[in-house]
């Protein structure tokens, strides 16, 4: 029976060992603007209808965001992945707990990536550009005398 516990032990570290566990395969991005109340999407499929807003964004997926509101300029942001600090230490607590197995899930979920940028942060350029107000001077008419 101590073999049985042996396997179990073996196996619960070797699940625990995996960044997409431990991680989860999705992360919040945040979408920021400047002025709020811009429509977000992107050429995956995400959309927020309002800034600010948070998505929940599968790790692997690299998109191009598009921010838009009225009377301003669209803004498109690159928005990449990239291997960084906890991601990393899961990733590499493979080699250690999970193996070729967990790293391999690792790798295919995204498991050990975020976001960059994180939040996704615009500041929107108005469609026109703002033109000075004349103030008028009021002008006395000369009337001909008749």
């Amino acid at each position: 029976m101590s073999g049985r516990v042996i396997v179990a032990a073996f196996v619960a570290m070797s699940v625990s060992g995996c960044g997409s566990i431990i991680r989860g395969t999705s992360e919040p991005v945040a979408f920021v603007s400047d002025p709020p109340g811009a429509r977000v999407t992107t050429d995956k499929g995400y959309a927020c209808p309002v800034t600010p807003c948070t998505l929940q964004v599968e790790r692997s997926d690299e998109f191009v965001a598009t921010f838009e509101k009225d009377g301003y300029r669209p803004e498109i942001v690159p928005v990449k992945t990239q291997i960084v600090g906890k991601g990393g230490a899961a990733f590499a607590g493979n080699v250690i707990a999970g193996g070729v197995i967990g790293m391999g899930v690792d790798a295919a979920t995204g498991a050990a990536l975020d976001h960059a940028p994180n939040p996704v942060s615009v500041t929107l350029v108005p469609d026109q550009p703002a033109t000075p107000q004349r103030h008028r001077r009021s002008r006395k008419r000369s009337v001909p005398e008749t």
